[in-house]
């Protein structure tokens, strides 16, 4: 696995205060595909941002260059870290698009298994599983199988799998698009809920205008291939949102807002 560059926060002035740091990167795939770039993205600590485009934009591409699944193939990914620490790839937890949950065992146990990959002490994982469970409502489901739940309940333990090691960084590929609505507003407020109260940086991808405005602090808009930033818009809504914003005027304002911006995405134009 590649893992991004990582830049502590005196490193650069330039980038100080902030989680991620994008600078002219492009990704071409061996098949000549230019997915990325040039992309300049830059995310603040503890801000919620969702990345929004049309298929195929490098959305998600780009996820995968922050969490150092991928390298890019030519300028650089900087995060920050913990100070002390080394490797910046362990303050990256993944929510990936399907739950990707082992079968054949229990909710408890795949919620361990990157304490395992890591090797923790065994008090010490059985700790934070019960905490990443109780985070997301799931502690009377510990010892139930991935077959026994729902949809919704299956990415809970996904979630709190990306919780367990306690990231700076979360990163989320749509990971509610496949759900009903119901279910997805109240997995969007859950998630709203947990950011607050955790203070992590978030970084969400999503095709829904709706819910990058209902989540975000900023919807950045990418253009489509080769993605690149088209917009950014702030979304400066009072906190808590709840079903008040949901129905607001002011919300509908800013979907209308963050559609235009989309648009030229799907109409072949450039947005810049």
């Amino acid at each position: 696995m590649a893992e991004p560059a990582s830049l502590s926060d005196t490193d650069d002035p330039a980038i100080a205060g902030l989680a991620v740091s994008l600078r002219g990167v492009t990704k071409v795939y061996d098949n000549g595909v230019v997915a990325l770039g040039p992309l300049e993205l830059s995310v603040r600590k503890g801000e919620f941002a969702a990345l929004l485009g049309p298929s195929g934009c490098g959305k998600s591409t780009a996820l995968r260059l922050i969490a150092g699944l991928a390298a890019p193939t030519s300028g650089t990914v900087h995060l920050s870290h913990r100070r002390g620490e080394t490797r910046p790839a362990r303050t990256i937890g993944f929510v990936f698009q399907e739950p990707t949950l082992m079968p054949w065992t229990s909710v408890k146990e795949n919620v361990r298994l990157p304490l395992t990959l890591a090797r923790a002490p065994a008090a010490e994982a059985d700790a934070r599983v019960n905490e990443a469970l109780a985070r997301v409502g799931l502690s009377e489901f510990a010892d139930s199988y991935p077959r026994e739940l729902s949809g919704g309940m299956k990415m809970r333990v996904s979630l709190a799998r990306a919780l367990v090691t306690d990231p700076d960084i979360l990163l989320m590929d749509e990971p509610f698009a496949a759900l009903d609505e119901i279910t997805r507003f109240r997995l969007n407020n859950d998630l709203l809920a947990l950011w607050r109260n955790l203070k992590k940086t978030v970084v969400f991808v999503t095709h829904s205008v709706f819910e990058s405005v209902y989540l975000s602090q900023r919807v950045i808009v990418m253009t489509s291939r080769p993605g690149r930033i088209g917009a950014e818009i702030p979304i400066d809504a009072p906190e808590p949102r709840g079903e008040d914003f949901r129905t607001s005027a002011e919300y509908a304002q800013l979907c209308r807002k963050v559609s235009a911006a989309l648009a030229p995405s799907y109409s072949g134009r450039s947005a810049l």
